[in-house]
């Protein structure tokens, strides 16, 4: 049925003998960053950018300068903060941002802890310790 160059296998019934495994990936976006990370990245900058953006806006009595310097935050912020991701997500597993993000926000805001399910965690502080003879 295949020739000794297909990296493919099939069954005798014709079906597919293997599990891909990137089918349920997310695929990558811009700047290695996937939808929801760019919407977490973008929108955290946007919401940092409104903050800076009304002390310019004071200064220079433009309410034009809140929208702009959200825009211009958003920009660097994905710019710069797809790259950072980037860099610290390398060789980890597909899920350790959204994993490290809830267990961030478990340990620091409990009372958030429902909203972000960061009650199915599971978290053990304290010594380690095997039972292969006396300590």
């Amino acid at each position: 049925m295949t020739d000794s160059h297909d990296p493919i296998s099939f069954t005798s019934e014709g079906t597919v003998n293997f599990l891909p495994n990137r089918l349920n990936r997310q695929p990558i976006v811009v700047l290695g960053l996937t939808a929801n990370e760019l919407f977490f990245v973008g929108l955290s900058s946007a919401i940092a950018g409104l903050v800076l953006g009304v002390p310019f806006a004071i200064v220079f009595s433009s309410i034009a300068m809140v929208p702009t310097v959200a825009l211009v935050a958003v920009f660097l912020g994905i710019g710069l903060g797809g790259r950072v991701l980037r860099r610290v997500k390398r060789g980890r597993p597909d899920d350790w941002f959204y994993r490290n993000l809830q267990w961030r926000i478990a340990n620091r805001f409990p009372l958030l802890m429902a909203w972000t399910g960061g009650q199915d965690l599971i978290t053990r502080s304290g010594g380690w310790y095997h039972r292969r003879g006396e300590r």
